[in-house]
């Protein structure tokens, strides 16, 4: 498979746009030279995720240039794949509107919806971006016209979200709707914990404790529903009912040392790109000794509704249903069978 990377350490290309998600886990990198452009969607790491042709700045040659893939430049798209076979001339302004999971973009030029990498492009698997100036599918991009009709809405919601984000009072509006919901489900609050700190997505936990009828506490996160988790399309039918979570546990000891394990977890999808569900399992991070819920754990299963659990059900955002995940103790060797 043909794939193409950055070569700005050789002094070949010219970095034109660095542009990163607002979770900090994706970098989408516009370069050029004189001859092409092209976009890459990065980890902090570097690795590639994502990689999109934007233009050829000269007359396209009639088959791959694999001399120019070989350094490392940007590709030139053969002429039976580019709109403008004769060539353009360099970009203008470019600008980027991240999706809510922040693991796609997209890029305008100027007002122009100009390429879009989404969550699913996968170069190793021949799917790149969608370019606007593409013509049907090749390894370096996709025609963007052909993929309008399912990308349009993701980016209408994406710029939706993000002018409500960044509003003024947005996210204490969206911290009282859940907070209201806890109190109905759960009873009155207790203390509230940040679990963000400086980092997107913000994040709070909330303490509940007992009260008649339940003789532990419950613990909450705030805000984890408040941005759809990346990924969930690409593994199941329906993301929508699956997109937006919030996690819980229950203890009778110290609800601080409970809390931990919503610290460890609150922005885990939107930093490490994935998602959590029902029946999904995590290594705790540091020696089994520091795990908060006891030594003989080494991780936690999540369940969505298990059997005893007050009903969390009820809370919905941005037209979707939240799902409440509790986080259950489990050994190593439970995690061991999970796995297979």
């Amino acid at each position: 498979m043909t794939t193409f990377r950055s070569a700005s350490g050789e002094g070949h290309t010219e970095i034109v746009l660095t542009s990163g998600n607002p979770y900090g886990s994706r970098t989408l990198v516009v370069e050029r030279d004189e001859d092409a452009s092209v976009a890459y969607l990065c980890s902090p790491g570097g690795a590639v995720h994502g990689a999109v042709w934007l233009a050829n700045h000269r007359a396209a040659p009639s088959g791959v240039d694999q001399a120019r893939v070989a350094a490392g430049l940007p590709p030139l798209m053969p002429a039976a794949g580019t709109r403008h076979p004769a060539g353009r001339p360099l970009l203008g302004r470019l600008s980027t509107l991240w999706f809510e999971e922040g693991d796609g973009v997209a890029l305008y030029e100027d007002d122009d919806l100009l390429a879009v990498i989404p969550g699913w492009a996968d170069m190793s698997r021949g799917m790149p971006g969608y370019a606007r100036d593409a013509v049907g599918e090749s390894p370096f991009a996709w025609a963007l016209s052909e993929a309008l009709e399912g990308l349009e809405p993701r980016i209408a919601n994406a710029g939706s979200y993000w002018r409500w984000r960044d509003g003024e009072g947005s996210w204490r509006s969206f911290q009282q709707f859940v907070m209201g919901h806890l109190d109905r489900v759960l009873g009155p609050a207790g203390r509230y914990w940040d679990a963000s700190g400086e980092r997107l997505p913000t994040v709070g936990i909330t303490e509940r404790p007992p009260v008649p009828g339940r003789d532990f506490t419950v613990l909450s996160t705030v805000g984890m529903s408040c941005q759809r988790m990346p990924t969930v399309e690409q593994w199941l039918d329906r993301p929508g009912a699956y997109a937006r979570i919030e996690l819980a546990v229950t203890t009778h000891d110290d609800p601080r040392e409970a809390a931990l394990l919503l610290v460890w977890l609150a922005q885990y999808p939107w930093h490490s790109v994935t998602w959590l569900g029902h029946g999904h399992t995590a290594k705790w991070y540091h020696e089994p000794a520091t795990f908060p819920l006891g030594s003989q754990y080494s991780g936690v299963l999540m369940l969505a509704d298990p059997p005893g659990m007050p009903g969390m059900s009820g809370f919905t955002f941005g037209g979707e249903a939240v799902r409440w995940l509790w986080l259950t103790p489990v050994t190593s060797e439970t995690l061991e069978e999970q796995r297979h």
